[in-house]
């Protein structure tokens, strides 16, 4: 996770549903990455079976769409913001 963390912004905001549903408490808003570690440490204790399979990855000039399916299949598109070589805001969207 740490390795992971490294390429995340001290001030990192992420936004996800999964976030609002395992954290009620953020409305499914994590601010820091203090917060973002806590979160994903809660995630996988929560969902033991996580996997992700990427089937794309699309670049803009400051951003960075991961789409993948995730372990019950869901599709999944993650979109990460850079401020140079760190990741400053991150989404992550379900197909509905």
């Amino acid at each position: 996770m740490e390795a992971v963390l490294e390429h995340f912004h001290d001030d990192v905001v992420f936004t996800s549903p999964v976030a609002a549903r395992l954290l009620p408490d953020t409305h499914g808003v994590v601010r820091g990455k203090s917060a973002l570690r806590h979160y994903w440490t809660v995630a996988l204790a929560r969902i033991p079976n996580l996997c992700f399979t990427v089937e794309g990855v699309y670049q803009g000039v400051d951003t960075v769409v991961i789409a993948y399916r995730n372990q019950d299949d869901g599709r999944v598109s993650e979109v990460l913001k850079f401020d140079g070589d760190l990741v400053v805001e991150g989404h992550g969207t379900y197909l509905s």
